[in-house]
């Protein structure tokens, strides 16, 4: 078998055997096949894709590359599944930090494997290393040892789950092949599976702070992932929702963690309710913990209003060695220098706030990096006071920027305040879920 011949093979849109897709991530691993030969097969599929059965073998080629974690000794007799969620990314996308302390006061126990942002703002992992102490590098057995201990824990992705995916994307990186969907969901899926989980629940994102831009883009991602799964053996659901906005009021870091504290005090927004409802019953339903989707909901708000939530999240802190006064005391955070409001310069309704332009703002704060080795300001970051449905009157605050460096601030204002849209009448309530796959 020779690489060169599978490049001519996917070219003409044949499909690959099993014996051959092996060989592929092999090559891949053991360098037998040229990084260039490697970018023309990625370059092929991105324009001839590849059939479900493919895709489903190349994600089992993938896990098999590197280790995979085995949970099972976190499985109870309540809860005999291990479940675990995943989101395609967004703007001020804390779901994480409050999805999991609820699922483990609910009796779900949670090993969480998550990334470090790389884009406009951080990603969950930045934002837990916001507070002061807290460890997110964990070896697979402290990650369990946590979790039988405490319930929950969240750690940073080890090289060692899907090397070949990540030798894979960072040649999609810099052949613009990176939005193939049968290589987006593998890589996902990949990554879910090797990480132990039985069930995962997904959030596939749409519109201008998301990667995909339509629910239909949305969508098609969403069955393929969903569609992998099931043929290794594991269930999915997916949501479809919309990130035309942000996500809540903080858009940053240690600014997001302080708006999920907020939250598990019974301080929520709409929109980061109904997403983190939807998919802690889900995953109570489908782990058989309860049997319809009023009484997840039930016991949800009751994991909430009893602070039993709230103390999970400490005890998440205190296990990976972070300050649990943080929950109480804001102050403990890194503070920014610099605080400036923007006012607004018209009256009525704000009927959107650009999620993108509002990103872009954040990373011009420092929030965010261009490359991995970038640093990240972990108390730079927007409170958006005014949002999405609510009335504004000329000079009234609409948004508060931190940062260190005032210059910074000028260029991130001028940018924010193209992202709002105003309108004379009430914009109708939004529906953040589109659809569930």
């Amino acid at each position: 078998m020779r690489f060169v011949d599978l490049i001519e093979k996917k070219k003409k849109g044949l499909e690959h055997t099993k014996e051959e897709i092996q060989y592929i991530i092999n090559s891949v691993m053991n360098g037998n096949a040229e990084d260039y030969q490697i970018a023309a097969w990625l370059m092929a599929v991105y324009f001839k894709g590849m059939t479900l059965e493919e895709t489903a073998e190349f994600t089992k080629a993938i896990i098999a590359s590197g280790e995979t974690i085995d949970l099972s000794a976190l499985r109870t007799p309540d809860c005999p599944h291990i479940a675990d969620k995943h989101s395609t990314g967004g703007v001020g996308d804390k779901i994480t930090l409050i999805l999991i302390p609820i699922l483990a006061a609910c009796g779900v126990p949670v090993a969480k494997l998550s990334g470090k942002g790389l884009g406009h703002t951080g990603g969950t992992i930045d934002k837990l290393e916001s507070i002061p102490g807290f460890n997110t590098d964990l070896s697979v057995e402290e990650l369990i040892e946590k979790v039988k201990n405490t319930g929950l824990a969240i750690c940073a992705q080890t090289k060692q789950l899907t090397p070949a995916d990540g030798k894979l994307y960072a040649l999609r990186d810099v052949t613009a092949t990176v939005d193939s969907v049968p290589l987006i969901a593998s890589s996902v899926v990949s990554k879910k599976i090797a990480s132990g989980a039985d069930y995962v629940v997904l959030d596939v994102k749409y519109g201008s702070g998301a990667f995909l831009k339509t629910p239909d883009e949305a969508c098609e991602l969403a069955q393929w992932m969903v569609n992998i799964a099931e043929k290794l053996g594991k269930k999915f659901h997916a949501l479809i929702t919309s990130m035309e906005q942000p996500l809540g009021r903080a858009v940053g870091n240690a600014i997001e963690v302080i708006e999920s504290i907020e939250f598990l005090k019974g301080n929520m927004t709409s929109d980061i309710k109904q997403l983190t409802f939807e998919m802690a019953a889900l995953t109570l339903g489908e782990l058989g913990i309860c049997n319809s989707k009023e009484e997840a909901y039930i016991k949800i708000e009751e994991s909430i209003n009893s602070s039993k939530a709230l103390e999970y999240f400490k005890k998440l802190i205190e296990s990976q060695c972070g300050n649990t006064l943080v929950t109480e005391n804001y102050r403990f955070f890194p503070q920014p220098n610099y605080a400036f409001q923007l006012k607004s310069e018209t009256s009525g309704y704000i009927s959107n706030i650009d999620a993108y332009k509002t990103a872009y703002a954040c990373k011009l704060l420092g929030a965010g990096r261009e490359k991995k080795t970038d640093n990240i300001d972990y108390s730079a970051g927007i409170y958006l006071n005014k949002i999405y449905g609510e009335y504004v009157s000329t000079g009234d605050v609409i948004a508060t920027l931190y940062a260190n460096d005032p210059d910074k601030i000028e260029k991130a204002m001028d940018y924010l305040e193209t992202a709002y849209t105003y309108s004379y009448d009430m914009p109708q309530s939004r529906n953040m879920i589109y659809r569930i796959i």
